[in-house]
């Protein structure tokens, strides 16, 4: 499973530039430059910057169901897909950084957190996916 789904770490790292050459690792990096642009966009720009987030998760979604190993029968179903994880990563990223601007503490330390907790989720999903513990949806 290591070699389909990238680490937390990697994810994080591409996040904020380290890409490499892991399509979910370019695509992540996509969605946080698109986050980052949407923080100050128009109204106008801001819909066509979600037309596009929406279509990149489903592309994300679409390439990982190709690749991931069939779950064990009794496997519990996860209530989002890596696509969605991913955007939600690429936007606790882009806020958190952006609270580093922000005077206020408790939104500085709010974004951190949000962004720390869900980074753990992930990789214990990977985890469970890894194991056959655990099956996304399907979203395609």
């Amino acid at each position: 499973m290591s070699e389909v789904l990238p680490t937390r770490s990697q994810v994080l790292q591409a996040c904020r530039g380290s890409v490499g050459d892991h399509p979910l690792l370019i695509a992540v990096h996509e969605l946080t430059t698109l986050h980052e642009r949407r923080s100050t966009a128009t109204r106008e720009t801001i819909r066509e910057i979600d037309e596009y987030r929406a279509r990149e998760v489903r592309d994300i979604d679409r390439w990982v169901a190709s690749r991931l190993p069939v779950p064990h029968g009794g496997a519990y179903l996860h209530t989002e897909t890596i696509g969605a994880i991913l955007d939600r990563l690429a936007q606790f990223t882009a806020c958190a950084y952006a609270a580093l601007a922000e005077e206020s503490d408790w939104d500085l330390w709010f974004a951190w957190e949000r962004l720390a907790e869900l980074a753990v989720g992930y990789e214990d999903l990977v985890e469970e996916l890894s194991a056959g513990r655990r099956r996304l949806p399907s979203r395609c």
